[in-house]
């Protein structure tokens, strides 16, 4: 049996802040590829490809990983990398992009309904209290009330993606400590440009783009240095880091930070795009990064030790009683 997973929320909520920033510059890095003429479906299958390129020596490394657990593999590539992209983009075909993505972060949500719903575990009212903010932020940060058209199917889709992202959350929760999570994403990665590459058909991707200089702000940069760092820092470093938060704090807290990636993304789009922040959304910024840290604040800086209370005695095969798990 693999030893319980040690939470520590200061290295905790590091990675998590490093995974935001890597996740929210996504969208801002492929908008040049986008406006020249590239499928959505392209760049995705795009990143997903250079991430499993440059993780494919860890791949070779730890393919007993693979051997080991093999549902854990599949499912990582499945939902949390080739589902919340692919459902992410196809959403967006039908809905307003704002609204999809606010559907999409109802993820940690689920993970909160899933965790005291199926696990019948207590949450912590912070970690619940931090996820309402973030949430009631996002909507202002959006501003989901302006232009409101919604198509069930891209609700469908987007509803989709949370889920798919809400297992992110849960597999990175459930990898032990036995298992390394570069090595569950490298192979994720694997899996997830075989699937999508049945759909994007890579054969048909205008490779001539990549030569190309595309713009980004007032900077002028090549289409294969826009693809490099889609795949290394944007993939491969945001899962790394998002895995090693989930891990260091818990699905649902981890979550909660994850809030801040919608912030990085409009920050980044104000300053490399020229697109400003109205009020209301600096607001919304304001009341996300409040319910992120309040969400933060329910886990324990240092690990706790479990204490067996005296009238209970330890379970016939010597395990220890189950802890409650936050």
């Amino acid at each position: 049996m693999s030893a319980p997973t040690a939470r520590h929320r200061p290295s905790g909520l590091a990675f998590a802040l490093a995974s935001a920033l890597a996740f929210g510059g996504s969208g801002v890095l492929a908008r040049p590829l986008l406006d020249a003429g590239m499928d959505s479906l392209h760049v995705t299958w795009l990143r997903l490809a250079g991430a499993a390129l440059i993780l494919l020596p860890v791949a070779m490394r730890h393919w007993r990983v693979a051997q080991r657990k093999p549902l854990l593999v599949l499912a990582y590539g499945v939902f949390p990398m080739a589902g919340v992209q692919a459902l992410y983009f196809a959403a967006i075909a039908r809905i307003p992009v704002g609204i999809a993505l606010l559907l999409e972060f109802l993820g940690p949500v689920l993970v909160l309904l899933w965790v005291r719903v199926v696990r019948r575990n207590r949450v912590s009212p912070a970690a619940v209290m931090g996820v309402v903010l973030a949430v009631a932020g996002l909507g202002l940060l959006l501003e989901v009330w302006a232009g409101m058209r919604l198509d069930a199917i891209g609700v469908g889709l987007a509803l989709g993606a949370a889920a798919a992202q809400a297992a992110f959350f849960l597999l990175g929760d459930a990898m032990g400590e036995d298992t390394d999570p570069l090595a569950v994403i490298a192979f994720g990665a694997l899996i997830a440009t075989v699937l999508l590459g049945v759909l994007a058909q890579p054969w048909t991707l205008p490779w001539g783009l990549l030569a190309a200089p595309l713009p980004l702000g007032a900077l002028a940069l090549p289409g294969w240095m826009i693809a490099l760092w889609l795949g290394l820092v944007c993939t491969a470093i945001a899962y790394f880091t998002g895995v090693s938060a989930i891990k260091r704090l818990s699905p649902q807290v981890a979550g909660g930070v994850a809030y801040l990636e919608v912030v990085t993304a409009i920050v980044l789009a104000w300053v490399l795009l020229g697109e400003a922040l109205t009020p209301v959304q600096v607001l919304g910024a304001v009341v996300i990064v409040t319910g992120a840290f309040i969400a933060q604040t329910a886990v324990p800086s240092t690990p706790e030790t479990a204490v067996a209370p005296a009238t209970e005695q330890p379970a016939p095969n010597g395990d220890q009683p189950a802890l409650e798990r936050s």
